[in-house]
């Protein structure tokens, strides 16, 4: 699983320098000339402008392909939505999680009436591709209205002390929007967050559920899917092969 590495063809560097580039801007609180200077450190020499082009090529081909390595999702989805600032403008970014923190989707839109609320719950469903068992959100109206219409079979729980799970899921992206200084345009934010919620939480494991070892051994998992997915095993392989 996970499909076929990305192309890198016509690329001058190699996968292993372009993977580390976009893992370190994704996983990490930097910018772009941050992960330069990193990169610099090590005695690579490659522009900021290439790391962003590197980014916004292949960081929603990663975390696709990492969502397509995810088990099943939860039947027990919270959704929630917050404030965020884009070119100056107050928009709203929806996000939905599984029980076992899993992003299943987000959205960014300008409102968040029952429209709002109903355009979400008809997109979750095509990535999750099953319906969930229970819905919590805040008390918000336009969930109840949007879901009434959409899933009318589906447990409807409103609480905002049942939905720490989607509130908390928030914190991570307000800590790279202040990095960031904000976005510049609706679609360069819901590009930016589609990447970064498929690729941050993969090394993210709950690290307060489980011992130092059992974390340790995880992420050593996590990193070998990583290599998989971006096809650095597959160009050690063949560089491999050629030195033999």
């Amino acid at each position: 699983m996970g499909g076929t590495p990305p192309p890198y063809k016509g690329h001058r560097y190699p996968v292993e320098v372009i993977s580390h580039c976009v893992w370190l801007y994704f996983r990490f609180p930097l910018s772009f000339r941050e992960v330069e200077e990193l990169m610099r450190e090590r005695g690579i020499v490659v522009s900021y402008e290439t790391i962003r082009r590197w980014c916004s090529k292949f960081g929603q081909t990663y975390a696709g392909a990492l969502r397509r390595r995810q088990p099943q999702f939860g039947d027990k989805w919270h959704l929630d939505e917050v404030v965020i600032k884009i070119n100056g403008r107050l928009q709203y970014l929806w996000r939905a999680v599984d029980q076992d923190g899993h992003v299943l989707g987000i959205l960014v839109q300008n409102r968040r009436d029952k429209a709002a609320a109903r355009c979400f719950f008809r997109r979750l469903p095509k990535k999750t591709r099953t319906p969930p068992r229970v819905v919590v959100t805040d008390k918000l109206r336009s969930y109840g209205a949007a879901l009434r219409e959409v899933m009318p079979c589906v447990e409807h729980r409103q609480s905002k002390y049942l939905n720490n799970q989607a509130e908390n899921s928030h914190q991570p992206t307000r800590q790279r929007e202040r990095a960031m200084k904000g976005f510049r345009s609706m679609g360069g934010a819901h590009r930016f967050l589609a990447a970064f919620s498929g690729i941050s939480p993969h090394f993210r494991p709950r690290r307060h559920l489980m011992p130092a070892h059992d974390y340790r051994a995880e992420l050593i998992v996590r990193f070998a899917i990583w290599k998989h997915i971006t096809g650095v095993v597959a160009s050690c392989a063949i560089s491999s092969a050629y030195a033999g």
